[in-house]
Order: C-alpha cells, then structure tokens, then sequence
C-alpha cells in the first residue's frame, strides 16, 4: 500500500474518567483504553469511550476512528471482574445497559472505526472490537474469544448477537459455550479479525493501523461516501431487504449533493485521479 502523508496525531489527551486517552490528526481520531494491567473495562472507562466516540463523530476534521489498548499485552481483557464482584445486581445492569448503548453509538456513528489489535482481546474487550467495523491484529501477540461461560454468566456486552453476525450461528454457540480462545491466525480463518499485521513492535504495529486508517481519508477517499458506506450496512443489514434499499437511496441521494461525489465523476471523466475534500 503506499503510505500517506499526513499530519502527525496531536498529543494524548487523558479523557475525563482517566481510563482512555484521545489524539486527533491527519483525518484519524485515536482512543486508546488505559486500564492497567490488562485494560479491563468498568464503567469509569466506557463512560470515557463514549466521551470519545462523541467527540470524533462532531469533529468534521475526523474521518476513521482507530481503538487500541496501552502497552503490548492487552488490547483489553473484558470487564474488570474486581469490580463486578464488588457492585450490586443494579449497578450491573445499568453497567451492561450503558456499555450496550456505548458500542451501538459506536456502530451508529458515520465514520469507519478500526480496532488495533495488539496483545490479548478476550471477553468485553472482543465485544468492543466486534462493534468495530474492521479488526487489525499483530500477528502472535495474544489470544481472542469470549470465555464468560467459566464464569457462569454469558458474552453481555453484544457478544452473543454481534458474534453470531459475523461468524455464523453454530460456530458462535461453541466458541462461547466452549469459552476457549483461538489464536489470531485462527481468527482470521473464523472471520473474527480481518487482517494479520507482522511488526517488530506495538508501537510500530499502530502507527501501521494509523496508516492504513489515512487511507480511507481525503484526498485518497472520499470519507463521506465511506462513512455511509458503514451506515448503509450496519443499519441496511437489520431490516427487510426493501427497506434496506430504501435506506440506500436515500443515503446516495446525499452522496449525489455532495462536492465529493461531483469531483469523483468529474475525475473520472477528465481521466486523472480524484482529490477528494470530505464535503
């Protein structure tokens, strides 16, 4: 692929719970989940990832969103078991409520949202990587699956339907019913990761992912058209097929207005390369 050249991502900033970080630059939003060990999630840091998703969807200057975890390890290793062990039955609803509401704006929002994977992406951490529209992982840098069954509970963060969408029906109830984890070159074949990356290291495994992500921005692509690309599948998909093209027309109706698509098939007429605005 050939790499891009873009403006660096601005500096971390810590988000307001403490448990995530966001850098924004060159088209790319990075939220980075920071729980340590293992980046297991509580409230406190779902709460900073929706703070994150909302704030790439209203930054016009935003076109993909890459999540990724701290350190080399962990992507994220579900939620913290400490803390549901500590709250009452309430709380946990409303914990598993939120969570569900967090993953479904991220699936709602009309940009492209990739999931780095380096290290370890097991239980809610691989529910908030299948919310994700595509899935990176590093080659040999940890295990995936949802292993909540040992737990006497089950995947309640979307992993029992969103697993069940990508992988299939059957495959899915024994992946969970099982609870064993899979290698990523296992979960490329399952579907569950939609590519493999070698890299010396986390960090250049990442600025890799951010790359590829600046691929999908303008002047390369038009982000728009992308952006609804996503929403055409991920909301198409849940209804009947008529509505599903209703809902398509009507977002390449938008499309059609749009400077982007006026250059695109004014490029294509004039034979050169399009230079798309994001407007």
């Amino acid at each position: 692929m050939t790499a891009t050249t873009t403006a660096p991502l601005g500096a971390p900033q810590t988000l307001p719970q403490g448990q995530a970080t966001y850098a924004a630059g060159g088209g790319v939003a990075l939220i980075t989940l920071q729980n340590p060990p293992a980046n297991g999630y509580s409230h406190a840091m779902m709460r900073d990832l929706d703070e994150g998703i909302l704030r790439a969807r209203f930054d016009d200057a935003v076109s993909v969103l890459v999540l990724a975890g701290a350190g080399e390890k962990f992507f994220c290793a579900g939620a913290d078991i400490a803390m549901l062990d500590a709250v009452t039955p309430t709380f946990k609803y409303q914990f598993c409520l939120h969570a569900n509401e967090t993953l479904l704006r991220l699936e709602h929002t009309p940009k492209l949202v990739i999931a780095a994977l380096g290290g370890h992406c097991v239980g809610g951490g691989l529910e908030i990587a299948l919310a994700c529209d595509l899935r990176i992982a590093r080659r040999n840098s940890g295990k995936t699956g949802l292993p909540e069954v040992a737990l006497g509970v089950l995947p309640g963060t979307g992993g029992t339907q969103r697993l069940a969408r990508v992988v299939g029906r059957s495959r899915a109830i024994e992946l969970m019913a099982s609870g064993r984890l899979v290698s990523y070159d296992e979960a490329l074949g399952l579907g569950l990761v939609d590519e493999l990356r070698e890299a010396a290291d986390d960090a250049a495994f990442l600025a890799g992912v951010i790359d590829y992500a600046r691929s999908f921005c303008a002047p390369h692509k038009a982000p728009l058209a992308v952006g609804l690309i996503k929403r055409a599948v991920q909301s198409g998909l849940e209804v009947p097929l008529e509505q599903g093209l209703a809902l398509e027309r009507e977002l390449q109706a938008r499309l059609f207005a749009s400077s982007d698509a006026q250059e695109g098939i004014r490029a294509f007429v004039e034979k050169r390369a399009a230079r798309f605005e994001g407007r």
